[in-house]
C-alpha cells in the first residue's frame, strides 16, 4: 500500500479492480481438507465446475504499471457465501485512500453479474463492467442473445433485477477447440460498444496473473494436510510474487521477464540464500574438482 502511495501513477489512469475465481486442483487424499471430520466439518476441497480442488476467489488490482493481489476469500461450497458473496466482501477491503478522488472500474467474468454485485459496486459509485451469459433476461423479456440481431452495440438496456441501465456490448471469442463463442459484457458508465469491448478485455489480465503465480511461484503446489498450514503457503506465494513485482518496477527499465526478475529479486534482497546454494554446489562439485587435479579453497578476504 505504501509502495503504491509514493509512486502512483497520473490521475487520469484509473484504478482497475479484477475479481474471478480460480481452482487449485488437488487429486490426493487431503483427509483433513477433503473429508468432514468432528473438529473440521467443512471441508475445503470441493468439486466445482467439474474441477476438485481449493477454490479461490481473489481480487487483484491493476493500476498503471501496479500489478497486485490484494486479497482473497477460499470458497466453502454450497451453504456458504457464494463467490459473488465472497466477491462483494472483497471490494470492502480495499482502502479509501487508493480509489478516493479517482476513477475506480471494477471488472468481473459472468459468475459476478449477481443483482447483488451490481449494487455493491453501484453503492461506492465505482463503474462496473462485467460479462453476463447470453440468457439473462431483460425487463421487457427478452433475452441479451436477442439482441445481437436486433440490437446495436453500445445500446442501452435494463436487466431484470435492477433499477438502473447499462450498457451492452458483445463479441466473439475463439476457443481452444478453434470454435467461436458469442460473449457479451456490460458496464455502468456508456462507454462506446467498441471501447466496452476493449475494456473487458483487460479483466484478462488475471488470468496471465492466475497462470504466473501457479507455475513460476507454485500458488497452487502445496502438500500441506491443514487449513492453517495451506493458508501460510498461499500467503508466502503472494509474497514471493509481490517481491518480485516490486523489483521489477524498482529496475531501470522495468522489464518483467519473471525467471530473470526472480534472479534479481534472489540477489538484491536474499543475497545470502545465493551465497549458500553456491557454497553447497561447491560442495557437491568438490570430487568433480579433484578429478581435474584441482582443490577449491575458499578463505575471507583481509580486512
Amino acid at each position: 500500500m505504501g509502495q503504491i502511495a509514493k509512486h502512483r501513477p497520473s490521475k487520469q489512469v484509473p484504478l482497475k479492480i479484477l475479481i474471478d475465481l480460480t481452482t487449485l486442483e488437488k487429486s490426493g487424499k487431503f483427509l483433513h481438507l477433503s473429508n468432514p471430520t468432528q473438529n473440521e466439518p467443512d471441508p475445503w476441497v470441493r468439486i466445482l465446475n467439474g474441477k476438485r480442488g481449493l477454490h479461490l476467489v481473489v481480487l487483484y488490482l491493476v493500476y498503471g504499471e501496479w500489478r497486485v493481489p490484494w486479497s482473497f476469500r477460499v470458497w466453502r461450497g454450497k451453504g456458504y457465501p457464494s463467490p459473488s458473496d465472497l466477491a462483494c466482501k472483497l471490494l470492502g477491503t480495499v482502502p479509501k485512500q487508493l480509489t478516493q478522488g479517482k476513477t475506480v472500474i471494477v471488472l468481473a467474468d459472468t459468475e459476478f453479474s449477481t443483482v447483488k454485485f451490481f449494487n455493491t459496486v453501484r453503492a461506492k459509485t465505482w463503474r462496473i463492467v462485467v460479462g453476463v451469459r447470453n440468457n439473462r433476461k431483460l425487463q421487457d423479456g427478452r433475452t441479451v442473445k436477442q439482441l445481437y440481431r436486433h440490437g446495436k452495440r453500445g445500446q442501452q438496456i435494463l436487466l431484470e433485477g435492477l433499477t438502473q441501465p447499462l450498457t451492452i456490448s458483445w463479441f466473439w471469442l475463439k476457443r481452444a477447440d478453434s470454435k467461436r463463442e458469442l460473449r457479451f459484457v456490460v458496464s455502468s458508465h456508456p462507454y462506446s460498444g467498441a471501447y466496452l469491448v476493449m475494456l473487458g478485455r483487460k479483466r484478462w489480465a488475471i488470468e496471465g496473473f492466475f497462470k504466473t503465480i501457479k507455475h513460476r511461484f507454485g500458488l497452487h503446489c502445496f502438500g500441506q494436510s491443514t487449513k492453517l498450514g495451506v493458508y501460510r503457503w498461499l500467503i508466502l506465494s503472494l509474497l514471493a510474487y509481490l517481491l518480485a513485482h516490486w523489483i521489477d518496477q524498482w529496475s531501470s527499465p522495468p522489464v518483467l521477464d519473471w525467471k530473470a526478475t526472480c534472479d534479481l529479486t534472489l540477489s538484491v534482497l536474499f543475497p545470502s540464500v545465493l551465497w549458500l546454494k553456491l557454497l553447497r554446489y561447491l560442495q557437491i562439485s568438490a570430487d568433480i574438482a579433484a578429478r581435474h587435479g584441482f582443490e577449491i579453497i575458499l578463505k575471507p578476504i583481509p580486512t
